[in-house]
């Protein structure tokens, strides 16, 4: 994981790397998190929070695996928090290395995930999906 304090200085972190698609939207804001939760608690889906910055070596390496798991599983809202742009918040959510994953239901956390292990994130997203049905 990258921690938050340390920034990587090699060419893979300079690559540029998509964060958001389709299906995961950036949040750069309180009031687009805020509309994205409030979304889901009214029509019962599921959050997936990566908590990611764009220097993160590991961020970027699961941002295409987060990216397809996405577009699999539509019925869930897959929400990119960019931790430079939400720094208060982030920490708020006690979020110290990047990426870091939470799941919501009903806006509250019921799972998650540090790291950008591939496996882990699409074990636990496929878990949380059969809440969904």
């Amino acid at each position: 994981c990258c921690r938050r304090d340390v920034e990587e200085d090699d060419d893979e972190c300079r690559d540029h790397v998509e964060f958001a698609s389709k299906n995961v939207h950036l949040i750069t804001t309180m009031v687009s998190w805020e509309a994205k939760v409030s979304e889901s608690i009214k029509d019962g889906k599921i959050v997936v929070a990566n908590f990611s910055a764009q220097w993160c070596s590991p961020c970027k390496k699961i941002a295409p695996v987060y990216i397809q798991l996405a577009d699999k599983y539509p019925s869930m809202i897959c929400l990119t928090v960019d931790v430079d742009e939400l720094p208060e918040f982030s920490n708020s959510w006690g979020v110290t290395a990047t990426p870091t994953f939470f799941f919501l239901k009903d806006g509250r956390q019921i799972d998650k995930l540090i790291g950008s292990n591939k496996l882990e994130l699409q074990r636990k997203t496929a878990a949380v999906s059969k809440l969904l049905r």
